[in-house]
């Protein structure tokens, strides 16, 4: 398996709105395992498509402790929506920062499974945050969309100071 690059805010290819899935076949699945392989590694609970530069409509999800429930959502679709939640939320395209959004606590997704089986789902607790989160992703928007100007703005400098540090840091003289 291979670790893919995921995009940082505020790489504009995070604001391309992702294609449908025509066909799930095994290099789809090397993609998933990928995906997985690169959230697993990052710490992460939830990765979109397109956070790794792959602009088709995929998601993986593993929000359980162990690591032993993996979600994969091909061709995700929210087809309901119930009570409301707030809940701190961090994102791996953008490390190190973390705010309060406020989402669905209920969804219904409609999606495909690894297989290309139709499947429809009730999700609920930190799943239906982290579903709704990746599905932003893949219709181009962040979760930092969700918050104020000022607050967005204090991210691109906190994010451009760190990389800054990086590249000055790993400069040999």
């Amino acid at each position: 398996m291979t670790i893919l690059r995921i995009l940082e805010f505020p790489d504009p290819k995070l604001r391309i709105k992702a294609v449908p899935i025509e066909t799930v076949d095994d290099s789809l699945r090397v993609i998933i395992d990928n995906m997985f392989e690169t959230m697993y590694e990052a710490l992460g609970i939830g990765l979109a498509a397109t956070q790794v530069d792959f602009h088709k409509r995929l998601l993986v999800a593993d929000v359980s402790s162990e690591k032993d429930d993996p979600y994969v959502l091909i061709n995700p679709r929210i087809i309901e929506k119930d009570g409301s939640k707030v809940s701190e939320e961090g994102c791996l395209s953008v490390p190190g920062y973390f705010d309060s959004v406020k989402r669905a606590e209920t969804v219904r997704v409609s999606f495909l499974d690894r297989g290309g089986n139709q499947q429809e789902e009730e999700m609920t607790g930190m799943l239906a945050v982290c579903v709704q989160h990746e599905i932003d992703h893949l219709d181009g928007k962040l979760f930092v969309d969700y918050l104020s100007e000022t607050k967005r703005q204090k991210v691109r400098k906190k994010l451009h100071k760190q990389k800054r540090v990086q590249s000055d840091s790993s400069m040999v003289l």
